[in-house]
């Protein structure tokens, strides 16, 4: 089958830091390449993909010092280009927010298929999504479908992530006892909870997140004033080298959001190093953690406290073994293919390949 992906231009893909939804398409194009797809990436021209690139923009927008830049004109360019190209695909898959591109495809609306990778309850999606109601969506949770429910949708596929990216070390020593956040340091995230747990429960904390321009005076007002670098420790944005490390030696993942999650990355990259999570019971987090396994699901700050001796005892190697069943790259890419075959417009009915992808 041939098959275009079309990127968001904030991140690379993957992303060099910070960046969920660049790094989820890069696992499902690899995935989708090694299953024997044709794979056409269109994304920043610092991608690093074994699919076929087309640079739409010289490097990531987030990245680039250039401050004269504009992030509509960017995304409006890449989209004539795959609109040029698209007689070359059976498939195009889109990955952009805000159904940017329905008015440049409405004509082969029944050929592509989108995957918001965000909340869906903004106000102004459902009128939007109202006047192009024939493009095919994916969600990435039942939670994330029930925001904009008369869409038109086929199907929900959670991530997956390569089954070798992450190797749990069940013997190592770890470097104490501590908690992980790992993220956005925003007011949804709640890193402010996570601070008041680990002090509860008396434990260490370590930030590892991204202080996006919109959350800054969050930060500085409500998170900074917490950090003290010895209870609590800010790391900063961590790349992917430093990331197994950093939640495999962590008793658990503090994932405390105080907002509609569609999915939640970071949760399914800890289980994938056999650490469990604490989470709140809101979005996505009861499709994604099952309870008493690979973490806890709490209403509250007293909750998550009181579930921590509880999770220090959880089977590390139960968790991982969960997420190799659930969560794996492998899964992702199939049911993505059998997605695609099922679309109207889609000029191959492609069965999926038989391979299978690490």
């Amino acid at each position: 089958m041939r098959i275009a992906h079309v990127a968001p231009l904030h991140e690379s893909v993957p992303p060099r830091l910070y960046g969920g939804t660049e790094r989820i398409i890069s696992y499902l194009t690899e995935a989708l390449v090694v299953l024997g797809h044709d794979v056409t990436l269109f994304a920043s021209g610092d991608a690093v993909t074994s699919a076929r690139l087309v640079p739409c923009r010289e490097r990531a927008l987030r990245l680039d010092p250039n401050p004269l830049k504009s992030e509509i004109a960017a995304h409006l360019a890449m989209l004539d280009e795959v609109r040029r190209r698209a007689d070359d695909f059976d498939v195009i898959h889109f990955h952009l927010s805000h159904f940017l591109h329905f008015p440049f495809f409405e004509h082969m609306a029944q050929r592509t298929v989108t995957t918001p990778h965000g909340r869906l309850d903004y106000a102004d999606l459902a009128p939007a999504y109202r006047r192009f109601p024939h493009f095919p969506m994916i969600s990435i949770s039942r939670s994330q479908r029930a925001r904009l429910p008369q869409a038109n949708w086929i199907a929900t596929i959670q991530h997956g992530l390569p089954l070798h990216l992450y190797e749990p070390d069940y013997e190592a020593p770890r470097e104490g006892v501590y908690l992980a956040f790992l993220g956005r340091l925003s007011r949804d995230k709640r890193p402010d909870r996570a601070i008041e747990i680990a002090r509860r429960a008396g434990l260490k904390l370590k930030l590892a997140a991204k202080i996006g321009d919109d959350d800054r005076a969050y930060f500085h007002e409500c998170v900074e004033p917490l950090i003290d670098g010895e209870r609590v420790e800010y790391i900063g944005e961590i790349e992917e080298a430093r990331k197994a490390g950093f939640l495999g030696n962590a008793a658990a993942l503090v994932f405390p959001i105080d907002w509609p999650e569609p999915f939640g990355l970071a949760v399914i990259e800890a289980m994938a190093c056999g650490t469990p999570v604490i989470a709140w019971n809101c979005g996505a987090m009861p499709e994604i953690i099952d309870d008493g396994v690979t973490g806890f699901l709490v209403e509250s700050i007293e909750d998550a406290v009181a579930s921590v001796p509880e999770l220090l005892q959880l089977d590390r190697r139960q968790v991982r073994k969960t997420f190799e069943t659930r969560f794996s790259a492998t899964r992702m890419a199939h049911e993505y293919v059998a997605a695609y075959a099922s679309l109207p417009g889609n000029r191959v009915a492609s069965p999926a390949a038989n391979q299978t992808v690490g």
